[in-house]
């Protein structure tokens, strides 16, 4: 007879046990079904089976980084939510975007935020930037299975680095691909289907030393480009009053921008389209 059977309110061993830091490793060793990684799926093409999110921007600014993203859902042709929300704080002084597959994308943030979380409370110190972006990968290559089925996601990282010299330099940007490999960028990135827009369109406006207002404008502006020319990603909502996610990650911790700033900065990036359509 198990402890847990003999006394129900009692914590089970397993979670009693000395391991690692990691809690990834301790949900894999004590319920490895709840990672979505070791969850069993029939053969085939599972990409039309769920919504998949879409446009995530993320750009470095004088006082750290900026990230944003669209509302739009899809799945195959049809719009499925108007209003999903796609960027998170990862923990406080760092952000993530999810594209892909959203229910899962969802699910590693959440998965990822108690391992950062996790890590903090036994080591008594938060992982270094790059340690978490480090972490974040070995996440994507345990996915790798359900991800080569059709059901792929992909982040986009970033963060204010407390180890920086200054804080100039302490906005960091972290791609990856599908097999867990990671790529700092070094001005700007963007993800999902209508991310080739919206890089487009940041290469033309980006500049180098943009504060956190400026910057903030430029991600809007190349959201709404890339939702002009991908049906997947949502511009901003006028009718609806949807307008897109921003956070930012400075020296004061990960914030939201509020809907208000941010709906003030869509209509200005709509009015100013009606007067030059090419931005």
């Amino acid at each position: 007879m198990s402890g847990t059977a003999e006394f129900p309110g009692r914590i089970p061993a397993p979670y009693l046990e000395v391991g690692s830091s990691s809690f990834v490793e301790l949900l894999g060793s004590v319920a490895p079904e709840l990672l979505p990684g070791r969850r069993p799926l029939p053969p085939g093409d599972m990409g039309d089976a769920a919504p998949h999110g879409t446009t995530i921007v993320a750009l470095r600014c004088n006082e750290g980084v900026v990230m944003a993203g669209d509302r739009r859902a899809t799945q195959g042709n049809m719009i499925s939510l108007r209003d999903i929300q796609k960027v998170f704080p990862a923990d406080a002084y760092s952000l993530i975007g999810i594209a892909g597959t959203a229910g899962l994308g969802v699910e590693m943030i959440r998965l990822f935020q108690a391992e950062l979380e996790h890590f903090e409370k036994l080591e008594g110190n938060a992982l270094s930037l790059h340690g978490k972006a480090n972490k974040l990968a070995n996440m994507i290559r345990g996915n790798l299975g359900i991800a080569m089925q059709g059901l792929a996601v992909l982040p986009l990282f970033a963060g204010f680095d407390t180890d920086a010299p200054d804080a100039a330099s302490a906005g960091r940007i972290f791609s990856y691909d599908v097999v867990g490999g990671i790529y700092e960028e070094r001005e700007y990135d963007a993800i999902g289907s209508g991310s080739i827009f919206a890089k487009s369109a940041l290469k033309k406006r980006f500049q180098s030393e943009v504060d956190a207002t400026e910057a903030t404008r430029l991600a809007i502006e190349a959201l709404y480009d890339a939702a002009d020319d991908d049906s997947a990603t949502g511009g901003p909502d006028l009718t609806r009053k949807l307008f897109p996610t921003v956070f930012t990650a400075t020296a004061d911790g990960a914030k939201r921008v509020p809907d208000a700033e941010i709906e003030a900065v869509s209509r200005a990036v709509v009015a100013a389209r009606l007067e030059n359509p090419g931005g």
